[in-house]
């Protein structure tokens, strides 16, 4: 960052309950967000996106029960 401050990356619990792929994978995809943070690339590759994309990221789709 240009401003001299260190950017930090957490990840929120169970944000990688859904992830389909091997216990490595993850670890190198991990990896790789923290190399892209660390580098400052993560911004050079950084998409804006709109409003409505930011609610459907946060909407949980719910899945309809037949009634009985």
């Amino acid at each position: 960052m240009s401003d001299g401050k260190k950017l930090t990356l957490a990840f929120a619990p169970g944000c990688f309950d859904n992830f389909d792929g091997t216990q490595e994978e993850l670890q190198e995809l991990i990896a790789e967000l923290h190399r892209l943070v660390d580098s400052g690339e993560i911004f050079d590759r950084a998409v804006p996106i709109d409003d409505e994309d930011i609610e459907a990221m946060f909407i949980e789709p719910v899945e309809k029960k037949p009634r009985q």
